[in-house]
C-alpha cells in the first residue's frame, strides 16, 4: 500500500529533528518514567470525602462566612444542609471544638464553570492570585476582630487557618490573574512544619525563594494515565499522598494527618474515575480522520494514541527538546531544601511513601478533554489551541473577561482580547520571568489546512 506524500514527509521531517537534535547532544532525549504502585478504593466514597470531608479542620465560621459571602443558590454538587447554600468550592465541617466552619476544599482548584455548567476535574483558571495578598488581609482583619472579642470559641476554630493564611498571604502574589500559585503555596506551607511531626512552626525552618512561579492547573482525568505527577514529573511514588497536601494548611500533626490519608485511596480511585467533557458541537467527521493521521506522524510519539488502542508513552521530554518557560523545572534545583524536606518528611515514609525526583524539562502530557483545557501549556500562557500548533500566531500581551467568562467552544479557548499596550491592566504579559509563551514549535511545519485537520481530530479526544 503507498502511503500519501505527506506522511511521508512527515516521518521524514520528525526523524530528522530528531537526528539533528541527537547530533547536537547524544546525551539529550525523552526519558520513560516507570510506574509506582496505587492504592485502590471506592470512589463513591471518594467523591464524598472530596466534597463533605473534614481534610481542612480549621475555616471560617458559618455564621461568619454567609455574612460575609451571602448564601449560593446554584446548589452545583446537589449537596444537603447547610452544604447547600455555601459555593461548591467549600464545604462546611465540625472544628475540633465543635463550631460549624467552612472550609475550602480541592474543588477550589480542580473544578471549573464551562458555561454554566460545572466541570469536576477541570483545572480552575479564574483564580485571582495577582490580589491575594490585600483581599486575605481584609479578611483576616474582619476575623480577628470581631471575633477575638466578641465570639472567642468562633475565634478558636478560625485561628489555625487564620495563621496559615497570614503567613502565607504576603508572599503568594502572582503577577496575573488566572495562573495558580500551588507551587509557591506548598513551599511556603512546609517552610512551618516540622518534616517528622508535621506540627507549626512559628519561624521558617527553609529559606523562601523569591519568585512565584505560575502554572495551569491540569485536568484531574489525566491522572490515570501518568506515571508521575505535576508538570515536570517530579512527583513519584503514591499519589494519594500527594493529592493530601492541601492538609497542611490546618493539620495539627502525624496523627491527623494519617486519618486524612486513610481517605486519599478512595479519593484516588474517584479521580481515576472521572472522564473529560465531551466537546459538544459537531464534528466534521473526514477531517478529523485526516487529522489522526497527521497527529499520528507528528505528535503521537510523545502524547500517545487514543481510541481502541490507546496508549500513552509517559515520557519527560529535556529543556532542550520542549523549549518552554523554564523556571518551573529549574527553580525544583534552585531549591533543593523542598526536595530534601519532603523526601524526608512523613510523606515519604510508611507503606507506598511518595517522593520528589527532579528532571530538566516537562511531561508531554495526555490529551484527553483537551479542547475543554484552555489556556494552554504549564504556565497558561497561550490563550486558545490553535496558536499551540503555530507559535507565530501567539499574542505577546492578552486579556480574559473574568468578570462574565465565556468560552469559545469552537475556537477552544476562553474569550480573549490580543492586547498592543502593555501598561493595560488585568492583562497577560509573556515577557515576564515565568511568563513566557516560547516553546513546543512542532506545529509550525503544519500547512495551515493540516493545522485545521489536527485540531479537528484534537475534539474528539
Amino acid at each position: 500500500m503507498i502511503q500519501k506524500p505527506w506522511i511521508v514527509i512527515g516521518i521524514i521531517t520528525v526523524f530528522a529533528i530528531a537526528f539533528i537534535n541527537a547530533i547536537s547532544d547524544p546525551f539529550v532525549k525523552p526519558t520513560y518514567i516507570p510506574p509506582s504502585i496505587q492504592r485502590n478504593g471506592n470512589a463513591k466514597a471518594g467523591y464524598e470525602y472530596l466534597i463533605t470531608g473534614d481534610y481542612l479542620k480549621s475555616g471560617l465560621p458559618y455564621g461568619y462566612f454567609t455574612l460575609l459571602n451571602g448564601k449560593d443558590s446554584h446548589n452545583y454538587l446537589k449537596r444537603t444542609g447547610k452544604n447547600a447554600i455555601v459555593p461548591f468550592g467549600f464545604n462546611v465541617v465540625k472544628a475540633n471544638n465543635g463550631i460549624d466552619v467552612v472550609v475550602p476544599t480541592c474543588l477550589q482548584c480542580h473544578a471549573q464553570l464551562i458555561n454554566d455548567s460545572l466541570v469536576i476535574g477541570l483545572g480552575n483558571t479564574t483564580l485571582d492570585f495577582s490580589h491575594f495578598e490585600k483581599q486575605n488581609t481584609f479578611q483576616q482583619k474582619i476575623a480577628t476582630g470581631f471575633m477575638k472579642m466578641i465570639t472567642p470559641k468562633q475565634y478558636e476554630a478560625t485561628s489555625v487557618i487564620l495563621r496559615s493564611f497570614s503567613t502565607i498571604a504576603p508572599l503568594m502574589r502572582t503577577e496575573v490573574a488566572g495562573v495558580n500559585a500551588a507551587d509557591r503555596l506548598a513551599t511556603l506551607l512546609v517552610a512551618h512544619r516540622d518534616p517528622q511531626t508535621l506540627e507549626w512552626r512559628d519561624k521558617p525552618i527553609l529559606d523562601i525563594p523569591e519568585e512565584v512561579i505560575p502554572t495551569d492547573v491540569p485536568a484531574w482525568w489525566l491522572v490515570k494515565k501518568k506515571n508521575a505527577i505535576f508538570y515536570n514529573g517530579f512527583g513519584r511514588g503514591d499519589f494519594g499522598r500527594f493529592l493530601m497536601l492541601s492538609n497542611i494548611l490546618t493539620v495539627k500533626d502525624t496523627s491527623e494527618a494519617s486519618e486524612v490519608f486513610s481517605h486519599f485511596g478512595d479519593v484516588l480511585a474517584y479521580i481515576r474515575s472521572i472522564t473529560p467533557p465531551k466537546y459538544p458541537l459537531p464534528i466534521n467527521d473526514s477531517l478529523a480522520n485526516t487529522g489522526k493521521q497527521l497527529f499520528t506522524v507528528y505528535c503521537s510519539e510523545c502524547h500517545g494514541s487514543y481510541g481502541a488502542n490507546e496508549f500513552f508513552p509517559n515520557l519527560l521530554i529535556p529543556e532542550s527538546i520542549i523549549q518552554t518557560d523554564s523556571l518551573l523545572f529549574k527553580a525544583n534545583y534552585q531549591n533543593p531544601q523542598f526536595i530534601e524536606w519532603f523526601n524526608k518528611s512523613w510523606f515519604a515514609k510508611g507503606n507506598l511513601p511518595a517522593k520528589l525526583e527532579p528532571f530538566n524539562g516537562y511531561i508531554a502530557p495526555p490529551l484527553d478533554g483537551i479542547w475543554a483545557t484552555a489556556p494552554y501549556l504549564h504556565n497558561g500562557s497561550v490563550p486558545d489551541l490553535e496558536s499551540v500548533l503555530n507559535s507565530k500566531a501567539r499574542p505577546k500581551y492578552w486579556a480574559r473577561d473574568f468578570k462574565k467568562p465565556v468560552y469559545q467552544i469552537e475556537k477552544m479557548s476562553w474569550n480573549y482580547r490580543i492586547i498592543t499596550d502593555p501598561s493595560e491592566k488585568k492583562m497577560y504579559n509573556t515577557t515576564l520571568k515565568g511568563y513566557s509563551n516560547t516553546g513546543h514549535y512542532f506545529g509550525d511545519i503544519l500547512t495551515n489546512k493540516e493545522r485545521k485537520a489536527v485540531l479537528e481530530y484534537l475534539k474528539t479526544l
